[in-house]
């Protein structure tokens, strides 16, 4: 049987802090990292009259591309240097499944230069951000293919170890969506504006149902085998991740979708599209309070017996962070006070959460205790 155990395997012991070392164990759940950094910033960003919040957003949208770019060079550099075993990964129950970190990384990258880089670049943030769409939307849908029919193929799966990471290649492309439906309003061409639109709904579709499906599979595992163990802690968070980007997406879509439609001829339906998105999405974002209060309890039982950190504490940041900007969102739309306060305590914890995991991330990584790749101590039995 195939372990999934993701703490610290010997093999990485050895040599973790020398440069060879690192990347040999340099794996694509560090990508992880700039998702929970991104939708940090992207949060803060959501303040513009607020100063001192927007700036932080800003610094951390900038760190997030020298992030993403240096953990891409070290992963390329990877396969260069160790392509037979960097190919393990795809072996690999659990490692694999991050592929989709990289495309949702990306989008929160692409989501900043809508927010703060066109202050900075003119119509060339929009650019940059509407060529990088493509390329993301391209990775979201291959990952969000490739990696479930490696599952279906030539992994070995068993339902007692199956956890919520399975949604990871899946959400990538309901991300993608997120970011068409942003750069709408900075599209001038109307016929652009409707190839976006429509891509937007159909990455949604690709994710959305699946994701679903899904988190009925891990219900039924949770019912039947428990709780997955200590080190797979954080992964109780990411069934809230498809549901608050979900709403996300159909709550920047609603507002675009109208006047889009309206302009290409497409009137008689307009309304319906962009009132059946606004009503989907309302519908995914009290579906998530149910997941959202669930995490927060099986967190507490973890902690209360301790869990050992790792990368995968990154997972308790970018489905909180989604959730709480789908929830700005919905106070923006029904301007309820008690949501907006709900909102802004969602993201106050998010900032702590991040600051916690990242302070033990530069610890770890000052240690050299976090560059582990578990495909390479896969063994079968």
């Amino acid at each position: 049987m195939t372990t999934l155990d993701t703490s610290t395997p010997s093999i990485a012991r050895s040599n973790q802090r020398t440069g060879y070392g690192i990347i040999r164990q340099f794996t694509p759940n560090w990508f992880a990292v700039t998702m929970g950094t991104g939708i940090l910033s992207v949060a803060l960003g959501q303040f513009p009259g607020q100063a001192p919040a927007f700036a932080v957003g800003e610094l951390l949208w900038l760190v997030n591309i020298g992030l993403f770019a240096t953990f891409t060079l070290a992963y390329l550099a990877r396969w260069l240097l160790y392509p037979q075993e960097a190919r393990r990964v795809f072996d690999h129950p659990v490692m694999s499944m991050y592929f989709g970190c990289i495309p949702m990384g990306l989008a929160t990258i692409i989501n900043g230069f809508l927010i703060f880089g066109i202050a900075h670049l003119g119509e060339g943030a929009v650019t940059i951000a509407y060529n990088l769409w493509w390329i993301d939307v391209a990775m979201s849908v291959g990952f969000g293919l490739a990696i479930p029919f490696l599952m279906f193929t030539r992994q070995s799966h068993v339902m007692e170890q199956m956890t919520s990471v399975w949604l990871l290649p899946v959400v990538a492309s309901e991300v993608a969506a997120v970011s068409g439906g942003l750069l709408l309003s900075h599209i001038a061409e109307p016929s652009t504006q409707l190839s976006v639109l429509l891509a937007s709904y159909v990455l949604w579709a690709l994710s959305v149902p699946l994701a679903m499906c899904i988190l009925v599979v891990l219900f039924l595992r949770m019912a039947l085998h428990k709780l997955p163990p200590a080190n797979m802690a954080a992964s109780s968070w990411l069934a809230l991740g498809p549901i608050g980007t979900g709403a996300l997406g159909m709550f920047v879509l609603s507002a675009n979708a109208s006047d889009i439609l309206a302009a290409q001829g497409l009137g008689a339906v307009a309304s319906a599209i962009s009132g059946t998105s606004l009503i989907a999405g309302i519908i995914l974002w009290g579906y998530g309070l149910w997941w959202l209060a669930m995490a927060v309890m099986i967190t507490i039982r973890y902690f209360r017996n301790g869990i050992p950190f790792n990368i995968g504490w990154w997972g308790y940041t970018f489905p909180l962070g989604v959730y709480a900007v789908a929830t700005l969102r919905l106070s923006h739309t029904f301007p309820v006070a008690s949501i907006g306060l709900f909102a802004g305590v969602l993201i106050g914890i998010l900032a702590v959460v991040w600051l916690v995991v990242s302070l033990r991330t530069l610890r770890g990584v000052w240690l050299g205790q976090v560059f582990v790749d578990p495909s390479l101590e896969t063994r079968t039995a």
